[in-house]
């Protein structure tokens, strides 16, 4: 768990990155660290090293100690092999934004990212930042590491990771090493279901008091008619012909349950938007948990009528998109 002292250091630190590194478009796949992006810095650790070592040398340049500048020199000296081991650490790196799942607004996003390592040498102590979350990782020799980092939400929509930081401070923790860069990539939010909605609508039929269908089907028997050379054996009245009657097909229907429309327009007018829109999303989840066909109405927007996963996601989608500009085709 975070403290509050490190988020506002975080954010602190995000606010430099934005003013000192102007990346603003998303950059294509995959992204590769050379080393023009890597920037190193001491950490606040380092920064007392440098201090207790310009101490360390007055002290020997005082008192005139031999000693006392060979183990300056020598510490001084392991803070640059530091620096080195930072920097290496990070070159070469190349970073693939995988697909987001989509969340409900209020979950936990995950943003993956490949992370391919060439080398075959580890990259140990490694760490993405974006949004204020951070995890940390390890990169093995000469494999492709899948990091997943996660996010809050807080509204709908299409929410990105935006500048993205991969950093190290090994070995010694004493130098930063980091890259900023901006992944095309981005997750769907959906509008959070209302937790208590009401029932779907008894009059969301396509047509007012729409009770049902029948489509040709195996289900009930309802009546006979007149044979077809396509009908099947299975399917004609035997009993009928055999009592020197005309030669007839049993026929059969399946009954089907009314389509729903769920329409903005018809629900209360006392609810805002985002409550409006939270219970379509309550109700089409409803409507696919009952295998129901549903069609969705939003102003300027309609989704025709069906069922299943992929349906409930379109629909959720537009949600989602409400009010959001569209891209003209």
């Amino acid at each position: 768990m975070m403290r509050p002292g490190q988020g506002r250091a975080l954010r602190m630190l995000e606010r430099a990155e934005r003013w000192l590194f102007r990346i603003g478009t998303p950059e294509p796949a995959p992204i590769r660290l050379v080393q023009r992006r890597i920037y190193v810095l001491p950490t606040p650790a380092g920064l007392a090293f440098a201090a207790a070592l310009a101490t360390m040398l007055l002290a020997s340049i005082n008192y005139n100690l031999s000693l006392g500048y060979g183990f300056v020199f020598l510490l001084g000296g392991t803070a640059m092999a530091s620096m080195v081991h930072a920097f290496r650490n990070l070159l070469g790196l190349s970073i693939r934004a995988e697909r987001c799942e989509p969340v409900f607004c209020g979950d936990t996003a995950g943003f993956v990212f490949s992370i391919d390592n060439t080398r075959n040498r580890r990259r140990p102590s490694l760490s993405l930042r974006a949004h204020g979350q951070q995890v940390g990782f390890d990169a093995g020799p000469a494999q492709l590491t899948r990091v997943c980092l996660p996010c809050p939400t807080t509204r709908r929509g299409q929410l990105s990771p935006g500048r993205t930081v991969i950093q190290t401070t090994w070995p010694l923790g004493l130098i930063r090493a980091w890259s900023v860069f901006m992944p095309e990539q981005h997750c769907v939010v959906y509008p959070a279901p209302e937790p208590d909605p009401p029932a779907l609508p008894e009059d969301a039929g396509a047509d007012a008091g729409m009770r049902g269908r029948s489509r040709d089907g195996d289900d009930d028997f309802t009546g006979l008619r007149t044979h077809r050379s396509a009908d099947s054996p299975r399917h004609v009245a035997w009993k009928v012909l055999a009592r020197g009657g005309p030669m007839l097909t049993k026929s059969y229907a399946s009954w089907s349950s009314p389509d729903l429309v769920l329409d903005w327009s018809q629900l209360p007018q006392q609810l805002d938007d985002e409550r409006r829109l939270s219970r379509l999303t309550a109700w089409l989840l409803a409507a696919e948990q009952h295998n129901w066909r549903y069609a969705l109405k939003l102003p300027g927007c309609e989704v025709a009528s069906g069922q299943g996963k992929a349906h409930l996601a379109c629909c959720l989608g537009e949600l989602a998109r409400f009010g959001a500009p569209r891209e003209e085709a």
